[in-house]
């Protein structure tokens, strides 16, 4: 079982690294901040059946990338982000809609 003695110990807030600009609701693009992240994965999930799975590997400091959401139900789309920041080693979570 875990307690909060379980977690690792953290520096301070890790703010957000990514930026979502939504002005096409079918295609918004993520920008990443200033540093690098790594095994960067979105999946798209609509509630019903598995979430698509997009894999985008070692994204750059400030790059940009597109979503193709032309395919689903806009309203009822839900992205999640996944990356893990180089030099802690944790994985990230974040989930998001349009």
């Amino acid at each position: 079982m875990l307690d909060g003695s379980d977690a690792p110990p953290t520096a301070s807030p890790y703010p957000l690294p990514w930026l979502v600009d939504r002005r096409d609701r079918s295609h918004p693009v993520l920008t990443n901040g200033a540093r690098p992240l790594d095994f960067v994965r979105v999946f798209t999930g609509e509630g019903v059946g598995p979430a698509r799975t997009r894999l985008w590997g070692r994204v750059r400091a400030g790059e940009q990338l597109e979503i193709c959401l032309c395919d689903v139900d806009r309203d009822d789309v839900v992205l999640t982000i996944a990356w893990f920041r180089p030099g802690d080693g944790l994985e990230y979570v974040w989930r998001f809609v349009v």
